[in-house]
């Protein structure tokens, strides 16, 4: 049974299905509504055959659903009736969780994703745990994500940036226990010379997290 993985972000929904090589864009923003993504993802893969889909949230995530509308796309995403549009199953998790699914080898691995926020999640012997550690204290009256993601870059810089970006991996890695960290989001890059422990991520392995999802319940 295929399974079409949904990486839902603040500028584009990323999709892609099982048996597909190439996934399709869709640009996404402060005016993307669940039912707008819903017609455009359907409209984007009315050729393609999947019997089941995994949907990666930029939000918190319960039983399934969105508990919160995200920060960066439009409302209404937490009563929005997925099964019923899509007409098919369909597993939610947010999405730094899919992504570390997707990048998990072995042991305790946490996942980070430096983007416009900073998104993380930890699996431990394949189970993954989406983990909201973007907006605990870190220095000054702010937080880990005002200092790692894309405001704290803004703010300080390159350098500065890179500084900080490693000592909160550093901080996070022992306070977790990790063996591996893997980096995802679209700033990661910017990290030029990385510990043994740290490793680059690939946007692609959010779909490996989608199928997964299926695969291992």
């Amino acid at each position: 049974m295929p399974t079409l993985a949904i990486d839902v972000g603040g500028t584009h929904i990323k999709v892609l299905a099982e048996g597909h090589k190439k996934p399709v864009k869709i640009v996404s923003g402060p005016d993307m509504t669940p039912g707008k993504m819903a017609a455009e993802v359907l409209e984007a893969t009315k050729d393609w055959n999947y019997d089941r889909i995994s949907i990666g949230y930029p939000g918190p995530v319960v039983n399934h659903k969105p508990a919160l509308d995200p920060h960066n796309l439009g409302p209404g995403w937490v009563d929005f009736p997925y099964e019923t549009t899509f007409g098919k199953p369909i597993r939610m998790v947010n999405d730094a969780a899919m992504q570390a699914l997707g990048s998990y080898k072995s042991g305790r691995m946490l996942f980070l994703g430096l983007g416009t926020g900073m998104g993380s999640a930890l699996v431990i012997e394949g189970i993954v745990q989406a983990m909201e550690l973007a907006h605990l204290p870190y220095r000054k009256g702010r937080t880990y994500e005002d200092y790692v993601g894309l405001r704290g870059l803004e703010r300080l810089g390159k350098k500065r940036w890179r500084r900080h970006a490693l000592e909160v991996i550093d901080l996070l890695c022992a306070a977790l226990r990790a063996d591996a960290v893997v980096l995802g989001g679209g700033n990661a890059k910017l990290l030029k010379e990385l510990p043994d422990h740290v490793t680059l991520g690939d946007n692609g392995n959010a779909f490996r997290g989608g199928f997964k999802l299926w695969k291992k319940h």
